[in-house]
Order: C-alpha cells, then sequence, then structure tokens
C-alpha cells in the first residue's frame, strides 16, 4: 500500500507515530502536517534564515524519527515535537551558528491578545513589529515562553511538556516578561 498525504487525513498525531515505526512512509505524513508550523518556530526563536531555518528542522526530524520508540503517550505529540525542534535550535545557536541581523516575523500571525495584556488600553494601536522587536529583546528564557504562548498559540501546559518547566514557572515567566514590555512600552 503507498501512504500518501490523503491516506493519513483520518489519523492521529499518536496514530501515525505508531504507524511510522512499522512504516517509514508514515513519517512523511507527520512531517507535513507539522513542516510549516515548526520552520515559523525555528526562525521565531532564532531568527534564522529559511535555509538555515530548513537545516534545523531536518536535523530536528532526524532526532524525532530516532526517538518514536520513546515518545510518552501521555504527552501530546504536538508538544513533543515542539520540545525536539526547540532543543535542536537552541542546541545550532549554541554552537554559534550566524542566523543574520534581519529577523523576519509574519506580522499576521502575531495575535492581539498580546496587546491587550500588554499594552494600556488608553494608548494608541502599538506597532507589532516594535512589540515583537521588544520580545526579542527579552532574556531568551521570557522571550521562549511569549513566543510559544502569543505567537504559538500554546498552552500553558503544552508550554510546560516543550520546555520541561512546572506551568507555575511558566506562568512567572509569562508575567514577568509582560511587566517587562509594559514598561519598555512606557519608556
Amino acid at each position: 500500500m503507498i501512504i500518501t498525504p490523503e491516506s493519513c487525513k483520518g489519523l492521529t498525531d499518536k496514530d501515525l507515530a505508531r504507524l511510522s515505526i512499522e512504516n517509514l512512509d508514515y513519517f512523511s505524513c507527520l512531517f507535513l502536517r507539522y513542516e510549516e508550523n515548526m520552520l515559523r518556530y525555528i526562525r521565531r526563536i532564532s531568527g534564522a534564515d529559511k535555509n538555515w531555518a530548513q537545516d534545523i528542522l531536518q536535523d530536528a526530524f532526524i532526532k524525532v524519527w530516532k526517538n518514536l520508540n520513546d515518545y510518552d503517550q501521555g504527552l501530546k505529540f504536538s508538544s513533543w515535537i515542539y520540545r525536539i525542534v526547540h532543543n535542536e535550535t537552541v542546541s545550532s545557536m549554541r554552537k554559534g551558528k550566524s542566523f543574520g541581523k534581519n529577523k523576519e516575523v509574519d506580522i499576521d500571525l502575531f495575535r492581539n491578545t498580546l496587546f491587550e495584556e500588554v499594552v494600556d488600553q488608553t494608548d494608541q494601536s502599538p506597532d507589532p513589529g516594535k512589540v515583537i522587536q521588544q520580545i526579542t529583546q527579552l532574556p531568551v528564557k521570557y522571550q521562549e515562553v511569549m513566543m510559544l504562548k502569543f505567537l504559538e498559540g500554546k498552552s500553558y501546559d503544552e508550554i510546560s511538556d516543550i520546555l520541561r518547566l512546572p506551568e507555575g514557572t511558566i506562568a512567572i515567566r509569562i508575567s514577568r516578561a509582560k511587566k517587562m514590555l509594559r514598561q519598555q512600552h512606557h519608556e
């Protein structure tokens, strides 16, 4: 049987992970399902250009494949894969790779909820690019949680799984990051 993206539509991530162990063709369905979101996430947290982000993604998916047998069914598959991609991205950044100076972000994907939570309602509408730039000026531990929460739309539970931190720590970091952004906004 030839596996196509169409034949994978009714399958859950967990089903695809299990089937991928038996038949590599199912893994292509997982890759296609996550490729776009993971590339966007890599570029957001690293500032990598498209080519470098694709290299990171390729390395991350090799790790996903190698570790499918160790996937904890108690975790959401999306959280598990985000954690692997996150760790691979951070590892690449630590190796001293140059990602260029221009960090491109798709402003349309930036959620208005962040503006409502960070910026006073009495102020004029903030420039999304400026808020994103301000996020990139935060310490890395605060950038990570803000990007996952407001740009990737992840819940505290999912962020906890991705970063392997307690939910309370996630909540504190988000709160502190918002406070820092409010302070930057008023400067």
